[in-house]
Order: C-alpha cells, then structure tokens, then sequence
C-alpha cells in the first residue's frame, strides 16, 4: 500500500471503476455485449459473452477510434453534456428485432451482422455534408438514421446508400433531428428523430433557436483569432426566450421530405410556451408524445396520428411542487402502457388502458421507484430506493397489480440491472463502499458466472482506499439526513472539509463505491483533515416533499443543512469548529460559495468550482423547475444569489475555479462574483482553465487543480506551528 499522490486523484478512470457498461442482451438473449475498457484506460472495446458458455471475447473494433482534437464542435459538446471522456468505441446499439449491430466511429458508421461477423461500413463521414450525429438503427435493422449538417438521413443497413429525408433547416440557423441543448443538457433527451417499428416512418424535431440572442465564448487561450477562436452559442437564460420546437413525421424513404406531416402539439391546450420532453412510437406505429408546460407543473401525455397529425389527451400529470420527466412510459402488446407518477409523493408505478384510464396501481409506499429495467406481458423489473434511500435494489412486479412486488437482488449495496425477459437470465452489477462494481451473470435456472470484478483493478489493492463511516445528521425540522464522514488516523477534533453537491437529481451518500473513490477527499483524509458529505434536502430520490423544500427559495435550506453537518460533527468531537472549509463543484460551487458567504461563523474557506453564482444566468429548464422566473420570484432570485451575500466573504478565504470555455455555467458566474468582491474591497483567489469546459477533461490540467486546492486548504485551515507536510505527494 502506498500514500496517495494528486496524479491518483485526477486520473481517470478512477480505481476500481473499470466495469462493462452498456450491458445489453442480443434479440434472441443468447449474447451479451458490453463496453469494457482495462483498468486505467479510457480505450473502450466491445466485448461479447455467450449465455450459455460464459465465455467472453473481445470484438474487433471497426473504423477510426476517436481523438477529441479532431471531433466537430457539435459532437465535442454532445460528449460534453453525456460526460463522457472514454474513447475507443463510445457507444453501439442493437437491433430490436435483428441481429445486427451499428457502431458510430469517428470515420464513419459501421454494422455488424451479429457478434460472429466482420464490421462493414456503411456511412462514410468524408462523403457526407457534415460528420454523422445521433446515429441510431431500426428496429427491424433495415435503416440506420443520422444527422448531417442539420438534417436527418438514412442509410440502407445492407447496401450503405444513404439519402436526406429532411429539408429546409440546412443554412438558415434552424436544425432537424437534433435535440436542442436544454433537451440534451437537462431534460435527459439526448435524440431528436425517431424511426417507426417497420421503419418506414421518421418522426423528428425542428428545433429554431434563431430568435435567441448569441452567446459568444471566446477562446482566450488560443493563439488564433477572428474566425475559429470563438464560439457562438444561442443560450435560453432563465426568463428568457426558448428554443422553438415542432414535431413532423415524413417517409424514411426519401420521398417526402419537403412536406412534413406537422403533428399538433396544442392539440392538449398545454400552451406555445412549452418542452417537448419525450417521444416514443407504439407497436401498431402511432406516437405518443410527452409535452410539459413552461412553468413545469403540467405534463401531459398524447397520442398522435402520424398521417394527419391530429392528437388526443391520453394522460395529464399536475404539481404543486414540480414535474419530474421520467423514462418509464413503455407500451405493451394490448395498447395498454406502463407509467409512474409522483401525484402522491413518491415516484411509483402503474399501468393504463390505451386509453389512459388507470388500470392498476403497481407500487406504493414512502420509497421511490428509480429506474424501469425491463417489461414483458406480465410483469415489470424495476429498482428502487426499498427499503433504504442509499441503496438500490431489483424488484419484479405483476401488471395484472396481483400480489406485492419482489425483491430479486440481495445483500447490501447498489443493484444495476439489466434483465432479458424473454429467457429470464439477467446481469447484475453490484458495489459497496467496501467492494468495487462485481458484475454477474444469473442464468434464469439459478447458475451465474462472474463476468468482471472490478477489484482486480491494481490500483485498488495498491492504495488501500478506506470507506468513509455512515453517518445521520438531524436537519432543523426535524427530517433525517444521510451523510459519509472520511476520517483521519488519530484523535480529533479534525480540521475539516465538506465535500457538497448540495442540488437536485443528484446523490452523494450511497451505499456503493462511488463515495470510497471520491479521491479528493480520501487524499485530504490522508494529509489529516476529516471530510465528510450529506444529501441535504433538495437532493434526488426522497420523494417531492423533501426536494421542494428548496421551491422558490434555493440557497436556504441547503445551507442550513450543509451547518447542520457541521454543528453535528462539532458536537460528537470529530470536527475543530475554528477549521471548517468547504469544496464543491458546479451547483456544489455555488454552494461552497454561498455556504461561506451566508455562514462565516460556520465555514472559514472554501473552494467553489465552476459555481453559478446568480441564477438569473442559468437556463430556463433547470432553474425555472425549481425557482420560477425572475420576474415572477424577484426576492427568490436576490436572495440565491451569492452577490447578496458577498459582505459575509470578508475575512473568509475564497478560491475560485473555472473554464473560460464553459458553455454551460458560464465563467461570466464567477466573473460577477469577482466584481461584487471587487467592489466590496474583499480580497479573493481566481484558478482559470482557458481551454477547459464545465468540466476539466485534461488529466494535466486536473493535476494542477487537485495541486492548487490541496494548497489552499492546507494554507487556510492548519493551525500554528502545524504544517500537514504533503508536498512530496503533489505532482510537479
């Protein structure tokens, strides 16, 4: 075992994490593919397991891998809002009901004829108007779709010609096919065209940004300028104008792309100002469209007819507190549908006629159903937060609403699955705060095979990582918090740093091993702080009245529940109350700012990463869920903001990072704060990235992070005459 270096923090992938992704069964169950890079590498392949052997193989990866220098700026930001750093082969899909597979490269989209079958491409990328986005196949996998240069295209899966089966959005700032940047970044809808189930249909979205004012980034850092050294974004900040979207259906042939058939989006009466948040084609080839209206407190399932565009409501969802979009809606073979609702606090499940009329409630209680996995005629598999919140378990349940639902997974931890119903096997990927991710097989008849343990990841053995204690932390109404502490060796009190998050559709504190390689607080454990982390109220999967605790009012109750960590480890002796600092990233930066500007006798420093500091500078999706519009919630908005508070920063220490080409929380966030500071007279410390994004995708320049914030903590929060001494861990 040897100590931990800021090179092990920035490193990805971090230890022990190293599992298959994109698990999926082949049409007839007797493959499973997966994507699996070694230990330490981003280099994904694609790998397949026979069922019935267990034996696994790596297929040959087709095509050019991707080098990120090279990429489009839109597919650069598409991987920026994914989160996504693997290279290799990013991502592939099968056929529904084919054996074929498509797998987008950087040269070109390729296919495979089953696992046992040379790739062959069929898309080019030299030979089309613009590199191939989005590309998807049909599920009889006749057809492959894609966008090139603002249009939709198809491709014949057997002989590669390929055809525009959209027009008139090339050249004019409008796009076809593309998810626009809110559906994308916030509304969890990566795609913008659809293929009917005999793919002779393609259902996509028209997205006009054009009357949305420009953001322009420039690229500070770069030794060009004029052309290429900047970028010009058509940003929706909050109370402001939104992408304009419409719905139209045309032939996958070809044949009529000039005249669309526009479905009619106010066919609910939801309104003009409203998302497109979901679509979904059912088995007999009608559309079901999800809208929700601006002020998210409506949502409202229809279903349309492709040939004339005509719709009816099927499904209207309310709430006082906010909708949460879902991906749950599945469609049986009856016309009836699967569906969850949080109209009565809890996310739970049901099934509906075909024509929306609620048939069987499926699940119930004061727990959350967090995920669908998978559907046949008789039943549903699904995880939930039963019976604890900081874990996830596999439960299958009846769609004729007979019986309780029943557990299938066991022991402790968090349960991801992915299950085959056709033959009843599964696979299962567990991990623990003491264990990395094991991922299994479990045949239907009860064997299993291991198919990846993640532990033989050198690194884990090689570091020795302790998981953080478990903790509960009592918030001032009374409601039960979870929290992990990492604690240093020896005697407290500790000087202290928490780790914050702090906002919605997020979770820090589970029972799994994501907070084990959180490996900037097990470095500062390490040099002797204690770190420790809570899910304060606002945070995801406790049901509607713990998140909207924040409702109009963000930067309260966080806060206070962010302190009331504190005071709770203050009091069990853990923490010196004279030593307290705070990092976060993202809404975590802007917590970090705000915990210490709003709470000075609480918090001495703080390091806030890429932090918004005024919301009236987010987007429209996120921040108007949450707190409305500016206009409409005025002292909301003044009072969330870190600008108000800016006086209580005095004689606090402030450490600022950011990316100079964020296009998600602009560096104008921390440029505000910098001026309010300024002209308060408080002294503050600027960390800029000018080549990075929201996130930094440089391992150099994560290093050089990680070295400045574990200086900066060790500056502010050691005592006299009590240097921590790690500077030999720093990488120079």
């Amino acid at each position: 075992m040897r100590a931990l270096t800021t090179v092990d923090v920035a490193r990805r992938p971090l230890p022990g994490t190293s599992a298959p992704t994109q698990i999926r069964f082949s049409p007839d169950g007797s493959t499973i593919t997966y994507l699996h890079a070694e230990p330490g590498s981003l280099e994904q392949r694609l790998w397949a397991v026979d069922v019935a052997t267990g034996e696994a193989r790596s297929l040959a990866t087709p095509g050019v891998t991707i080098n990120e220098d090279e990429l489009s700026l839109e597919e650069k930001l598409r991987r920026e809002r994914a989160r996504e750093l693997a290279v290799g082969v990013t991502r592939y899909e099968w056929a529904a009901h084919a054996d074929r597979l498509l797998v987008p490269m950087s040269d070109g989209l390729w296919v495979l004829d089953g696992v046992d079958a040379e790739a062959r491409r069929i898309v080019e990328t030299a030979a089309m108007p613009g590199p191939p986005l989005d590309a998807r196949i049909s599920a009889d996998g006749t057809r492959v779709g894609f966008v090139a240069d603002a249009e939709v295209h198809v491709a014949d899966a057997e002989t590669g010609s390929a055809w525009p089966v959209t027009a008139g959005a090339r050249g004019t700032g409008r796009t076809n096919g593309l998810a626009e940047f809110m559906a994308q970044e916030e509304m969890g809808r990566p795609y913008g065209f659809w293929f009917s189930p005999d793919a002779t249909l393609v259902a996509f979205c028209e997205v006009d940004e054009t009357h949305i004012p420009v953001y322009r980034i420039v690229h500070q850092g770069s030794a060009e300028v004029g052309e290429g050294a900047f970028e010009d974004h058509r940003y929706p900040f909050a109370g402001a104008a939104n992408a304009v979207v419409r719905v139209g259906v045309v032939p996958a042939d070809g044949s009529g792309r000039d005249e669309p058939v526009w479905l009619d989006l106010d066919a609910t009466g939801i309104g003009a100002d409203r998302y497109v948040a979901r679509i979904d084609w059912t088995p007999d080839g009608e559309l079901l469209v999800q809208l929700e209206d601006r002020a998210q407190s409506r949502l409202d399932l229809a279903r349309y007819d492709p040939g004339t565009g005509a719709g009816e409501l099927l499904v209207r969802e309310t709430s006082e507190v906010w909708i949460n979009l879902h991906d749950h809606l599945r469609v049986l073979s009856d016309g009836s549908f699967l569906w969850s609702s949080e109209r009565n606090g809890h996310r739970h499940l049901e099934r509906r006629g075909a024509d929306g009329s609620l048939r069987h409630q499926l699940t119930a209680g004061d727990h959350v159903v967090t995920r669908v996995v998978a559907v046949d005629d008789e039943f549903v598999w699904f995880t939930s937060t039963e019976p604890t919140p900081v874990e996830r378990q596999l439960y299958r349940t009846r769609l004729d609403g007979a019986g309780a639902p029943e557990r299938l997974t066991t022991g402790r931890g968090v349960h991801a699955s992915v299950v085959d119903p056709g033959t009843g096997h599964r696979v299962e990927t567990v991990s623990t705060p003491e264990n990395p991710p094991i991922t299994t097989l479990c045949r239907a008849e009860g064997s299993s095979v291991t198919l990846h343990d993640a532990a033989t990841d050198p690194r884990v053995d090689e570091l020795g990582l302790r998981p953080p204690s478990e903790r509960t932390v009592a918030a001032n109404d009374g409601t039960i918090l979870h929290a992990a502490v990492f604690e240093p060796d020896g005697p407290g009190p500790h000087p202290t740093i928490v780790w914050v998050y702090g906002g919605p559709h997020a979770q820090l504190v589970t029972r799994s091993w994501g907070p084990t390689v959180a490996m900037r607080a097990q470095f500062l454990r390490q040099e002797g702080f204690l770190v420790a982390a809570v899910d304060n109220r606002g945070s995801a999967d406790r049901g509607l009245a713990f998140e909207g605790a924040l409702r109009h009012r963000m930067g309260t109750v966080e806060v206070d529940d962010q302190a009331a960590l504190v005071a709770t480890l203050v009091n069990g002796g853990l923490t010196d109350p004279d030593r307290v600092g705070i990092y976060g990233w993202s809404y975590g930066g802007y917590m970090s700012a705000l915990c210490l500007a709003r709470r000075p006798d609480v918090f001495r420093a703080a390091c806030a990463g890429a932090p918004v500091t005024s919301w009236d500078g987010y987007d429209t999706h996120y921040t108007e869920r949450y707190m409305s519009t500016p206009e409409a919630n005025a002292d909301g908005y003044r009072d969330a903001s870190v600008m108000t508070h800016v006086e209580g920063l005095a004689g606090r220490r402030l450490l600022l990072v950011h990316g100079l080409i964020d296009e998600n929380v602009h560096f104008r966030h921390t440029a505000r704060l910098v001026n309010a500071m300024i002209a308060a007279g408080i002294d503050h410390e600027l960390f800029l990235f000018p080549d990075e994004r929201h996130v930094p995708r440089s391992e150099a320049d994560r290093t050089f992070m990680e070295n400045r914030i574990s200086a900066f903590f060790e500056e502010t929060l050691r005592g006299p005459g009590e240097p921590f001494g790690f500077d030999e861990r720093l990488s120079k």
